[in-house]
């Protein structure tokens, strides 16, 4: 009995609860970082399509440039053929007239200049190497479409006038030919101005620093 009065009469004992410990003073508690979030597909795919749409622009411009190009060639190897050989006799022969030997010598010069420019696209085209360099090729093109396409229209200009004085004279094969050779210098003229239209563009969206 007296044991269980000593139990009763002794005071119960108090339950400390378990803290964890924290940082140390002056350390402040770091926060994880979010987890890096991945690209959204769409965004990938619009850049890839975006790419894409800019290759086939590219190269829809290189061969429209190739195709005025032949164009020229053409026309110019017509008007130097159809030219050269206006020969009737008398005062009915292209030589004898300064405006003709000038449109001819005009057309020459397009027909060769057209030859190196289809050679030159046609391998760029084939291999992706261009023979001239890169960086300035656009240039070159520029340069050179514009320089022939104002020799033709000014050949061209010339030789109209004095055309047009002999057929109100008199018409024969010799005007004919010579209307015919003109008429193909303005064509290649024509097919060289929308060639330098191509080149132009194409140089205003080229960085050359």
């Amino acid at each position: 009995m007296a044991a269980d009065d000593e139990d009763e009469s002794a005071e119960p004992r108090s339950i400390v609860p378990v803290v964890a410990p924290g940082p140390p003073p002056g350390i402040e508690k770091s926060t994880p970082s979010p987890l890096p979030t991945a690209v959204p597909s769409d965004e990938g795919s619009a850049v890839v399509r975006s790419v894409v749409r800019r290759w086939r622009r590219e190269h829809l411009l290189e061969k429209s440039g190739l195709i005025l190009r032949a164009l020229a060639w053409i026309f110019s190897l017509i008007a130097v053929a159809v030219l050269a050989s206006n020969r009737r006799g008398g005062w009915m022969s292209f030589d004898h007239y300064q405006e003709y030997r000038y449109l001819l010598a005009v057309a020459v010069v397009a027909l060769v200049y057209s030859t190196a420019q289809v050679l030159r696209q046609a391998h760029r085209l084939g291999t992706g190497k261009d023979l001239a360099p890169r960086q300035y090729s656009g240039i070159v093109d520029f340069a050179g479409d514009q320089v022939i396409a104002y020799l033709l229209i000014s050949a061209s200009s010339a030789a109209i006038p004095i055309t047009d004085r002999m057929r109100q004279e008199v018409v024969n094969t010799f005007t004919d030919a010579s209307v015919a050779a003109i008429s193909m210098a303005l064509l290649a003229f024509a097919a060289l101005s929308l060639s330098a239209l191509i080149s132009g563009f194409e140089v205003s969206k080229r960085s050359y620093f």
